[in-house]
């Protein structure tokens, strides 16, 4: 969903919903309290958000996964599959299957290492324990059914905690002191512009705030100083929208779709045509690639994101418990 713009607000419509908000809250702190979370035969990191929509939680994902499988470990992931039809528990194909039925960000994870689809977590842990090192679950982290090794908590430094109320005063999907009472680390998308490290809550957690900055892939030199058509459907167009002009590509329309869309033809032909009429190249994200067949993607720049890391031995320190021996080399 797109996020309203008085979530962003200390005021207004924000305040007159707090109670709403705060029954919310008290809610989802009473369902995790009285939750019998299942604990897996490997150990779960779980990769979350507190906020609704976007903070780059499978970016993260998948730099850890990756970083993790350089060092030899068996990791797998594990996804709701939400956007999907299949409720799963189901080992994704990216072969086989589509977006359709198991999600765009599955078949993103199932480039990288096995990939796992389930709506019931805990049902979903147990099957995808089997040849696994290590589970590293995407999204997951106010579901209470499945005890998590390791949670860390991914912020976007722009949008931050929003207002700070929970929804639907807010973005937040419970209370930031709740929320930070069960998380081991932060992840910091980006320049600190909310002030997060300054956060009171933060601050007094004394959490470690792991910082990394979403870098475009080499396609971008492709696009640099050339004409563009960008469109894209999900959480934060307008990011990818400033990463394409901050890459040298010159802008002249861009199409925010919302999150997860299911692209049809008539959408992509448009797309396309629109492109070709202004002598321009058409550019989308990974993720929205996932959502089209191989003939829409013909013509089209796929543009990749992988996340740079400030502090690299910071973040082993903070993986460096799920293991027995404590070591990643």
């Amino acid at each position: 969903m797109r996020a309203p713009d008085f979530w962003r607000k200390a005021g207004g419509l924000g305040v007159a919903l707090s109670p709403v908000g705060w029954c919310y809250g008290l809610y989802a702190r009473l369902l995790y309290k009285s939750a019998r979370p299942v604990k897996a035969a490997v150990p779960v990191l779980c990769v979350g958000n507190l906020v609704i929509g976007g903070a780059g939680k499978t970016p993260v994902a998948l730099s850890i996964g990756r970083r993790l499988i350089e060092r030899g470990r068996k990791v797998h992931f594990l996804s709701r599959g939400y956007g999907g039809r299949v409720a799963g528990p189901l080992r994704v194909d990216p072969q086989n299957h589509t977006a359709a039925d198991v999600g765009d960000e599955p078949l993103l994870l199932a480039r990288t290492a096995p990939a796992w689809i389930s709506r019931d977590r805990a049902a979903g842990i147990g099957v995808a324990c089997d040849g696994a090192e290590l589970i590293v679950m995407d999204d997951g982290f106010q579901n209470p059914s499945v005890s998590k090794d390791l949670s860390l908590l991914v912020v976007d430094g722009e949008y931050g905690f929003g207002n700070g109320r929970v929804i639907p005063a807010g973005p937040l999907r419970e209370t930031i002191s709740s929320a930070l009472s069960r998380t081991d680390a932060l992840v910091l998308i980006g320049e600190d512009i909310a002030g997060i490290e300054n956060h009171p809550a933060v601050r007094e957690s004394r959490l470690p705030v792991l910082k990394a900055h979403a870098r475009p892939g080499p396609e971008a030199e492709s696009l640099k100083g050339q004409p563009v058509v960008a469109f894209a459907g999900i959480a934060n167009p307008e990011k990818f929208f400033r990463t394409l002009e901050e890459a040298g590509s010159e802008i002249k329309a861009s199409h925010a779709f919302p999150d997860h869309h299911p692209f049809d033809e008539e959408d992509i032909q448009r797309l396309k045509s629109e492109a070709a009429g202004l002598n321009a190249k058409l550019a989308t994200t990974e993720k929205d690639a996932m959502r089209l067949s191989p003939s829409a993607l013909s013509g089209i720049v796929v543009l990749t994101i992988s996340l740079e890391w400030e502090d690299e031995a910071a973040l082993d320190a903070v993986l460096g418990p799920l293991f027995a021996d404590r070591s990643l080399v």
